[in-house]
């Protein structure tokens, strides 16, 4: 299947402000990708590519005064397959895990896996080892949080989800992969685009979403605790400890998000023709390529 992935970000910039950006895709996904538009920023300016500590892919820029737009909207290939679903995946003693993959295991700035140590054995110690453990892990979370865009903030932590009970997709995340920890169980953080495929259409505003990986038998693979079913159509952009380490934008000065678009679609062959996308359409003739 084809997917059409994009999004328009607005910012209104009072001062001179370097800004990080993570807004591509893991380089995975490169040949998946069947349309390449690549982010178009207005006005155009300098831009500096990079890759993290993780893999990730990311770019630097330094935004002048006034309107900033960041915009992209591609095509990328799926093979129209639900996550993975391995019911006899076993956990890994530490001592067998890959050294690179022991990071996973640690505390990090949103996941304190000191603090809800004590309470992740109190809730999971009985749950099977391995899948069925990680599994009840995201039933846990999802049946006891409750999503809702109203409990977002940027400094809650998996602890203060689990005092709250309240919190939107990374918060689920947060609180999961920090429960897998807190067992042993290696979890990393996974952003991206995820849309209504294969699922009634929702009524929610298209947004990036979170979810989280956990190694098991040699391998990662996919939970989302929010949604707690196996989905089509994940197309991962970034991948860490958490939410800090795949940040969309990170400012190092003020400024302000005035508007935030995105979208995720399937969509049939003749749309590998140029765009016809309504808001590439208003912005053709203010967006340059860089």
């Amino acid at each position: 299947m084809l997917i059409r992935i994009g999004y328009e970000l607005v910012f209104q910039i009072p001062s001179a402000c370097p800004m990080t950006l993570m807004l591509g895709l893991r380089p995975e996904r490169a040949t998946s990708i069947r349309r390449a538009a690549g982010m178009k920023l207005d006005p155009v300016i300098p831009i500096e590519s990079f890759t993290d500590g993780f893999g990730n892919l990311g770019c630097r820029i330094v935004a002048p005064p006034g309107r900033l737009v960041l915009l992209d909207d591609s095509i990328v290939e799926d093979d129209g397959s639900p996550d993975p679903v391995a019911p006899g995946a076993r956990q890994l003693p530490v001592e067998e895990l890959p050294a690179d993959v022991l990071v996973y295991l640690l505390g990090s700035r949103y996941c304190e896996v000191d603090r809800l140590l004590d309470i992740a054995w109190k809730l999971f110690a009985k749950a099977p080892l391995g899948w069925g453990r990680v599994q009840a892990i995201c039933d846990w979370v999802h049946h006891n949080i409750r999503f809702g865009y109203s409990f977002a903030r940027p400094t809650k932590t998996a602890y203060d989800v689990y005092v709250e009970r309240t919190g939107v997709c990374r918060d689920f995340t947060h609180l999961a992969l920090t429960f897998c920890r807190c067992m042993n169980i290696p979890a990393r953080y996974a952003t991206g685009y995820l849309g209504d495929i294969g699922i009634p259409p929702q009524p929610c505003p298209m947004d990036f979403s979170g979810w989280f990986e956990a190694y098991l038998d040699g391998r990662w693979y996919t939970f989302d605790a929010r949604h707690n079913v196996p989905r089509i159509g994940r197309v991962v952009m970034a991948r860490g400890r958490d939410a800090v380490d795949v940040a969309l934008t990170t400012s190092f000065g003020a400024n302000t998000l005035e508007s935030f678009t995105v979208w995720t679609d399937e969509v049939t062959e003749p749309e590998l023709s140029p765009p016809a996308h309504e808001l590439i359409r208003a912005a053709a003739n203010r967006i340059v390529t860089v």
